[in-house]
């Protein structure tokens, strides 16, 4: 099982680059990977957290992770569709797939903050159609020869695009979420499945519900990667008790089938941060 972890776009760092010096960081220490999130507006509960602090670009602070880093996969842990035009992010995303030399992951999201979707103009009613909507345009950009989607807010025909995504057919399509709609939205068009907020027991009926629907689909099951994210709180700092637990928590998601883990530590203290990571690598990596 693969092993990744968050790195702070979200929690306010006032200065971008100790957020890149952690993606270094990560990558030296020997993790896997190393994830952003997605949100454009500091309202409700990403207010709550941030007031007026900086929340940076997921794609921007990727993009330069991308040049700074030879190794770890890079993710998003996730981009809220709906939020986002699917060309100019199909664009991006095959962009940064070729910065990274392949190793970028997309996961993407319905989302579920009402007050971000009314700010923006978007009907959360209708977060989830639009989520698959975009999950085919993008999938048709990067795959055919000549594009065409004709559906709800999107219609063309007879055009080119570019770049073409690194890896083939596409960047992965990671789909978040723990709801029955977001799995069954991974069982029919995710390569991966990347729930949240989930324990180990919940996410192996989760992932039994996923291959059961993948099959009826007509997909197989071992080719959508099965990879949960695990919140820590990273205020205390780390302790033999509190990595046991969490050593405990992840060998429960290796036994449930997870392929990848990524820890999103809950922190924007970048000293702490720093501190978490090279106890996790002290005490997860090995095992």
């Amino acid at each position: 099982m693969k092993i990744g972890v968050t790195i702070p776009n979200h929690w306010g760092v006032t200065d971008v680059h100790d957020v890149l010096a952690l993606a270094v960081e990560a990558e030296a220490l020997g993790f896997d990977s190393i994830w952003t999130a997605d949100h454009l507006l500091n309202t409700a509960k990403v207010r709550e957290r941030l007031d007026d602090r900086p929340y940076w670009h997921p794609l921007s602070v990727l993009s330069a992770a991308a040049v700074m880093t030879r190794r770890v996969t890079l993710g998003t842990s996730v981009m809220v569709l709906p939020y986002h035009d699917p060309v100019g992010l199909a664009k991006y995303a095959a962009t940064l797939d070729a910065l990274s030399r392949g190793r970028f992951v997309l996961g993407v999201g319905a989302g579920g903050l009402r007050e971000e979707f009314d700010a923006l103009g978007v009907p959360f009613r209708r977060r989830g159609r639009i989520t698959d909507e975009c999950i085919a345009v993008m999938k048709d950009l990067w795959t055919s020869d000549e594009p065409g989607y004709r559906g709800g807010r999107f219609h063309f025909t007879d055009m080119r695009f570019s770049p073409r995504c690194v890896q083939r057919p596409h960047v992965p399509l990671w789909i978040g979420g723990g709801s029955p709609a977001a799995i069954t939205r991974a069982a029919r068009a995710g390569d991966g499945w990347h729930p949240t907020h989930i324990t180990p027991q919940e996410f192996a009926l989760g992932a039994a519900s996923l291959r059961e629907q993948a099959r009826e689909a007509g997909r197989d099951p071992a080719a959508i990667a099965l990879a949960p994210r695990m919140d820590l709180d990273t205020t205390p700092p780390p302790d033999a008790r509190s990595l046991a637990a969490i050593e405990a928590a992840a060998s429960g998601f290796r036994d449930a089938g997870a392929v990848h883990l990524l820890f999103a530590m809950t922190s924007g203290e970048v000293a702490g941060l720093r501190e978490w990571m090279r106890a996790l690598a002290g005490k997860l990596l090995p095992a």
